[in-house]
């Protein structure tokens, strides 16, 4: 079965296809999206990266083993397993004919259609008004198949139904308003199927379907641009200015070729492009004075060095008690658990839709229990005293399905759990169920 890391930018479609296949294949897919494992237009431009994928783009795999993939197709398909490849020669062409499809048919027209919608490409009246039409055409070819059939290869969901439902899927979100999409009822339905199921909500969320169908936005578009510099002022001056003016020339020149031998900057796609250009939002712990609790240097310890001699020790040696606060989680809906391997799914999926919190939190959450009989705990540590959820909303959808409980740091209990938690070890007195796996965000 297939181990590593998916490098990625958070969002971004190309990558949720091959999140989507080992949701479904059981690979164990580690994302690195956000820092300190990446930086979208620094790490990907490092020489140690470019060494292993030679476009510096993303998605970008890695293999526990060292074995490297570039191109988001290969690494959907190397993720898969062969229910979703096609299990024979028939079913596996046509699910690459579906692919091809995809990236042929469907990506050009929906990019040229929604693109100018987000801010990241100029509006067109004329290509938005022709890619209308081809959407149009491909969503017919879509329905017309789909007439007779639950999915678009045998009767199973396969890589053809992750590939075409993450290229439709700005489409969805954007543009295709309930009287667009009417004349396509099947496609709809086939949509709406595929991301609820739970390896695709575990990636994806919850996915809304366009009510209004977003337009361009000129000032949006202005804004997502990169500033340009400033031209430099001309110095006013009699002689000494007259003087200055050969130096200016040179300046200028060397500029000019200062910019010819600068390296070509990396092509990016539009995707890549918004989030590149993209405003910086505020950080939402910009309010809190500086800690002297370095959370980076405590998940390295965590992740490469013995939890209870050397990782425990360290993180109760630099605990800083007023920066930072422990709380317990409890899931509210044990008796919803079925089966442990969807169970884990649900952790994974919220962790997933964390990413960006990252940096100002870890968690040791574990599930106990069997099949059928289990329940959902865990030790959070967040920045600041209280809970960090309400502080973004892109944060807030899980939350709510579980309890929170804030936990005096200098107490027994506090400590005892901590341990326990974080070691993966131990009798969890407060459970009354024997340990399944755990899952760690950091």
């Amino acid at each position: 079965m297939a181990a590593g890391t998916l490098y990625t930018f958070p969002e971004n479609w190309r990558a949720f296809k091959a999140q989507i296949a080992a949701q479904y294949s059981g690979a164990r897919l580690k994302i690195a999206s956000a820092p300190p494992a990446f930086t979208f237009g620094q790490t990907n431009r490092s020489p140690a990266f470019l060494g292993n994928f030679p476009l510096g783009k993303v998605p970008a795999y890695q293999g526990d083993d060292g074995f490297c993939l570039f191109e988001s197709n290969a690494i959907a398909h190397y993720l898969s397993n062969d229910v979703l490849r096609g299990s024979t020669p028939q079913a596996s062409a046509q699910v690459l004919q579906w692919v091809s499809f995809a990236d042929s048919e469907v990506i050009p027209p929906a990019s040229a259609w929604v693109f100018p919608t987000l801010g990241i490409m100029q509006f067109n009246k004329q290509a938005t008004e022709q890619a209308k039409e081809e959407v149009k055409r491909v969503l017919a070819v879509l329905n017309q198949h789909l007439n007779t059939r639950t999915f678009l290869v045998g009767e199973r969901i396969s890589l053809a139904d992750i590939t075409v439902v993450c290229s439709l899927l700005w489409l969805y979100k954007q543009v295709l308003e309930l009287a667009f999409r009417q004349p396509y009822p099947n496609v709809t339905r086939w949509f709406v199927t595929c991301v609820n199921q739970p390896q695709f909500k575990t990636v994806l969320g919850e996915v809304k379907l366009c009510e209004k169908m977003a337009q361009f936005d000129a000032k949006k578009f202005a804004e997502m641009q990169p500033k340009k510099e400033a031209p430099i002022k001309k110095e006013k001056g009699g002689k000494e200015g007259g003087k200055q003016q050969p130096q200016q020339q040179e300046k200028k020149e060397k500029k000019k070729e200062e910019k010819k031998a600068a390296p070509a900057e990396e092509e990016m796609d539009e995707c890549e492009a918004a989030l590149a250009f993209e405003p910086k939002a505020k950080d939402p712990f910009a309010h809190l004075p500086k800690s002297s609790f370095v959370m980076d240097e405590f998940k390295r310890k965590y992740s490469n060095e013995d939890t209870m001699t050397v990782a425990l020790p360290y993180f109760w040696d630099h605990f800083d008690r007023e920066g930072f606060s422990i709380w317990y989680a409890e899931y509210r809906f044990p008796e919803e658990l079925t089966m442990a391997f969807m169970s884990c799914n649900l952790i994974t999926g919220m962790f997933q839709r964390l990413d960006k919190l990252r940096k100002n939190a870890f968690a040791s959450v574990i599930l106990f229990g069997a099949n059928n009989d289990s329940c959902i705990s865990g030790i959070w540590v967040f920045r600041g005293q209280d809970l960090a959820f309400p502080l973004s909303d892109d944060w807030q959808i899980d939350y709510e399905s579980y309890t929170w409980r804030k936990l005096d740091v200098d107490s027994e209990e506090c400590k005892t759990m901590v341990k326990e938690y974080f070691a993966w070890e131990g009798e969890f007195k407060h459970v009354g169920k024997p340990f399944n796996q755990g899952k760690i965000f950091k």
